[in-house]
């Protein structure tokens, strides 16, 4: 705000231009701390914890979908108690794991939204503690699960187990998987089927592969035996 003053004249001589004196005051407006600079009206600032609420249902989200999409071909899902192990350890464990294994960090209340009405929910008693989910992608169960066995002996990682596992829609706690990590595989298993089938075709096969003299004693033998039985008294 400016304020003008104007003086009156002298009553010495001066040059015309200065006869009359002018003094300008300028007044400067100190800002009252107390009064807050209030919005445009109409117009609402986010507070920050609705802001952060928002980024947090948004990771959320993002990581249910993980798990959803780590549901799509998945032939077992297994649980590891990762409490203790550092960002470095978790780092390494996923190199050593092959293509067809994906380890997932989330928390049990998330993936338990993904497995929802699905088979998968038979994973549900071993949501207790820290996880880290391993997501098998492969018939070889065995050979799936034998990285994590080498690097937990190699790391010294006794209390770092398998919390559970699902598998063709059932359950397997911690004390039983030497049943997942001694299964067949898979060419064992056909193998195994092969022979079993190939065994009676085989028997068959030597039959008519043996000398034709000793088909035609054998024929000469059962020829016999019926005349015999014919010739018997009644």
């Amino acid at each position: 705000m400016e304020a003008s003053l104007c003086a009156f004249p002298t009553s010495k001589s001066l040059p015309i231009h200065s006869q009359s004196q002018v003094l300008t005051l300028n007044f400067t407006r100190i800002p009252d701390p107390s009064r807050r600079r209030q919005p445009a009206l109409g117009l609402r600032t986010p507070s920050l914890p609705l802001i952060r609420g928002a980024i947090s249902r948004t990771k959320k989200e993002a990581t249910v979908e993980v798990v959803k999409q780590q549901l799509e071909n998945c032939y077992l899902i297994a649980g590891i108690k990762y409490k203790g192990l550092t960002v470095k350890e978790l780092q390494e464990l996923r190199k050593s794991l092959p293509e067809s294994v994906k380890l997932v960090v989330a928390k049990n209340t998330l993936v338990g939204k993904a497995i929802e009405g699905t088979p998968w929910e038979a994973l549900k008693p071993c949501m207790k503690g820290m996880n880290a989910w391993m997501f098998v992608h492969t018939e070889e169960i065995p050979e799936a699960l034998k990285p994590y066995r080498s690097f937990q002996k190699e790391k010294k990682l006794e209390d770092n187990d398998f919390t559970g596992a699902v598998f063709e829609g059932k359950f397997y706690g911690p004390s039983d998987f030497k049943v997942l990590e001694t299964m067949p595989s898979r060419a064992e298993v056909y193998a195994k089927l092969l022979g079993s089938l190939q065994s009676p075709a085989i028997s068959l096969i030597s039959t008519l592969q043996a000398p034709a003299r000793d088909l035609v004693l054998l024929l000469k033998a059962h020829v016999k035996k019926l005349e015999e039985e014919g010739s018997a008294p009644q």
